[in-house]
């Protein structure tokens, strides 16, 4: 006799939640920066409600802080600044992302994206690029022999690995998708939406990266 195959049991705030990107950081002196936005992806095969808290919700203006996410789908939510203040210069906010099943009340899953006012885009380089010329100036002094200068060379760009990982992910993005009967491609590489959900995911936290570098 055949029993019917159960469906594992969703632990409370163990689901992982999928969000991009996990940091958000505003420029007073750049209004374009004022308005961010928060993808949640879904590839779970049944559909997600979410739930935005913020630690300062006065500085703050959340479009659809609450709303439902399809399976294998994906919502865009969209965050102001309000309150663009020099006192508030470098105080790190939170947001909480809860996530739960349609039928439930119970949080599954919740993931916490960190928010940041600088006062300046151009400042920021600046100080990223002096932290970096005096952490290579640092790793040359104690691992570099003095008497070969020629030796030293400054680190730029993506690392191999990070390149490949992209390459990888934007080939996955091109096969066919499961029940593409159309396509040339053999049927082992065609992908389902689930997993080229998780290439462009990975895609995104790559170009991040790389924006940062």
């Amino acid at each position: 006799m055949h029993q019917q195959k159960r469906q594992p049991e969703l632990v409370e705030g163990n689901l992982p939640v999928f969000v991009f990107p996990t940091e958000l950081i505003f420029y007073a002196d750049d209004q374009s920066t004022h308005k961010q936005v928060l993808t949640l992806y879904n590839p779970y095969e049944f559909a997600l409600k979410f739930k935005v808290l913020c630690t300062t919700p006065n500085k703050y203006v959340v479009v659809d802080a609450a709303g439902a996410v399809k399976p294998q789908c994906c919502v865009d939510i969209v965050i102001r600044h309000r309150d663009v203040r020099s006192c508030h210069y470098g105080v790190v906010d939170k947001f909480r992302l809860q996530v739960s099943e349609q039928s439930q009340r119970k949080a599954l899953g919740r993931k916490e994206v960190v928010a940041t006012l600088l006062p300046s885009a151009k400042e920021q380089q600046k100080e990223e690029e002096e932290k970096r010329i005096k952490d290579h100036l640092t790793e040359s002094l104690f691992f570099e022999p003095s008497f070969q200068p020629e030796s030293r060379s400054v680190s730029s760009g993506p690392s191999l690995l990070t390149v490949f990982l992209g390459v990888v992910c934007i080939a996955a993005l091109m096969l066919p998708t499961l029940g593409d009967m159309e396509s040339l491609v053999p049927l082992y590489l065609h992908l389902s939406v689930n997993q080229k959900l998780v290439a462009a995911y990975i895609l995104g936290l790559i170009t991040m990266a790389i924006l940062r570098t």
